[in-house]
């Protein structure tokens, strides 16, 4: 049965079922479950099921069933409610349009046509300041389709066409326009003191897609903002994003929550676990016979 809170601390648990959870997953959620309890706070299941073209209904029963055989039992969810219902991404979409609307009526926000075709190319190009930069697995946005500096207290001419429209219908991506050399700092729990660049270490970033989909950060801040979380326990591949989404919450004119990133989960080729590692399953390593006492161990793998 779920704990009866007593403090503030709202955690949350927010799985993706585009597939199985792995060893890096069943740490950091055990992590957040424990962090929540710990504080006798409140701990909130989110099912991230915005895409709906890579999430599968047999995903996320997996991944129930295996947090429940982890020990993890959360106090809202899609499961048993709560009082910021509902808890699947794919039934929000209203309040990523509020967010969406606001952002692009401030300005904050541009069309881009750009292809990933296009934004390789544009990587692979001689860069007459060095070499091309990368945020993460993808190069930082070139600034293709940035429109001319403007102030972002008014909506951009280049916009007021689209105003009426819902984004996807616009036929272009949408981005939020980062001010290039500002530092975005934050203090992480885990690691101390983040520093970010933008238009160094991150570019302008997608908010929406063209085929009608919030993005990560967009669907990121607005549900932890609407389901008033106080701390977002993740992975450490995603500090970057950190910084990203203090800017969105920034704009929207939201609290922003504290971070605790963990230390990310290797293969023993020393890559970081992706939902490819079938060996590192949590659905695998049950069928072997391991324990959830096995999975806190870090020779397992």
């Amino acid at each position: 049965m779920p704990s009866q809170p007593s403090s503030s601390y709202r955690g949350r648990l927010a799985p993706s079922p585009t597939g199985l959870l792995h060893l890096g997953h069943a740490r950091t959620f055990l992590t957040a479950h424990a962090r929540t309890r710990s504080a006798n706070g409140t701990l909130v299941l989110r099912n991230e099921d915005f895409d709906q073209q890579r999430s599968r209904p047999e995903f996320y029963k997996a991944i129930i069933e295996d947090l429940r055989w982890l020990g993890i039992n959360w106090d809202e969810g899609p499961d048993i409610g709560g009082p910021f219902a509902p808890y699947s991404q794919s039934r929000r979409r209203a309040s990523y349009l509020i967010a969406f609307n606001q952002l692009r009526n401030a300005g904050f926000l541009y069309p881009c046509t750009c292809s990933r075709k296009d934004l390789a190319l544009a990587a692979s190009a001689p860069h007459e300041g060095g070499p091309a930069q990368f945020d993460g697995d993808d190069p930082i946005y070139p600034g293709t389709c940035r429109p001319q500096a403007q102030s972002q207290a008014q909506p951009s001419s280049s916009l007021n066409h689209l105003q009426n429209l819902p984004p996807s219908h616009s036929a272009a991506n949408w981005r939020f326009r980062v001010s290039d050399g500002e530092v975005i700092a934050f203090h992480d729990q885990h690691y101390g003191l983040q520093q970010f660049v933008a238009g160094r270490d991150f570019g302008d970033f997608l908010v929406w897609r063209r085929d009608g989909v919030p993005s990560y950060q967009l669907a990121c801040v607005a549900d932890d903002a609407a389901m008033r979380i106080t701390e977002v326990v993740r992975g450490a591949d995603l500090l970057k994003s950190a910084a990203r989404q203090l800017l969105l919450y920034r704009a929207l004119k939201l609290e922003p929550p504290a971070w605790y990133h963990c230390p990310l989960v290797t293969d023993s080729a020393g890559q970081r676990l992706a939902k490819r590692h079938d060996a590192l399953s949590i659905r695998t390593l049950r069928a072997q016979g391991r324990t959830p006492q096995d999975l806190a161990q870090p020779a397992l793998c």
